[in-house]
């Protein structure tokens, strides 16, 4: 079997259950394992799933080509049950195929779970992003203790586009681009740059298109004196490139 070939002792099969709109740009996915899943896993980390064998189409695809990656969104008490919030970006893909097709009772095969993308202990955490960084925030916003201070700034196309996010979220802006583009872009650091922060002290979460994250990024370290090891950058995607996430 293909999990067998890339490396069987961490894939998982499971059964999509559910597949819904949550926004316009943003589907609902939930799959079920036959077993309660036994991994570590920490808010903010993806799964990796296998969406074509290789193996069926030699000299054209290799493994890595097939697999796709999405953050888990939430994993039930029970841990059988694992959620996603998939964005579906303009493009074409496989990965957006599966996003825009996947149906309850479809198999999958999965990856468990991988990413260093989470909250670690901080005065204060900053959550910037957009869409895309949404769907890894919600988790981690949803991780810290109620008293936790948080700031930041979420973008989206407009509000319809707005993911709901966990309470703890209450401090974070929503701004919307109305159809300014989403690559570097000037919305969000404009908010960004009108963040009312106590110091450098925090812990910042920085995550959607790369030429984005590196200008937010970049001024937090140049204008706002913040520490390089302080900004956490996850770049998942930019016009033309696959494979960033």
């Amino acid at each position: 079997m293909l999990r067998d070939h890339l490396s069987g002792k961490y894939a998982r099969e499971a059964t999509v259950t559910v597949t819904e709109q949550v926004t316009p740009a943003v589907r609902r996915i939930r799959l079920e394992t036959d077993r309660p899943v036994e991994f570590p896993y920490t808010p903010g980390q993806h799964i990796r799933i296998q969406l074509m064998d290789p193996l069926s189409v030699p000299g054209i695809l290799r493994p890595g080509e097939t697999l796709r990656t999405y953050t888990i969104w939430d994993l039930d008490a029970g841990r059988t049950g694992i959620e996603l919030r998939v964005h579906l970006y303009d493009g074409d893909g496989i990965g957006l195929r599966w996003a825009r097709q996947a149906a309850p009772g479809e198999r999958v095969t999965f990856w468990w779970p991988q990413g260093d993308f989470f909250t670690r202990e901080a005065a204060y955490h900053v959550f910037v992003g957009e869409e895309t960084a949404a769907a890894a925030f919600g988790p981690m916003l949803r991780a810290l203790d109620a008293a936790a201070e948080v700031h930041g700034v979420l973008e989206s196309e407009a509000p319809e586009h707005d993911l709901p996010m966990p309470d703890v979220a209450r401090r974070v802006r929503r701004v919307h681009r109305r159809g300014a583009p989403a690559a570097a872009s000037a919305v969000l650091l404009g908010a960004v740059a009108e963040l009312d922060l106590p110091g450098n002290a925090g812990a910042a979460y920085v995550a959607g298109e790369a030429r984005t994250c590196r200008l937010v990024r970049d001024y937090l370290v140049r204008e706002r004196n913040w520490p390089r090891t302080s900004i956490k950058v996850k770049p998942f995607w930019t016009p033309g490139k696959r494979g960033l996430h």
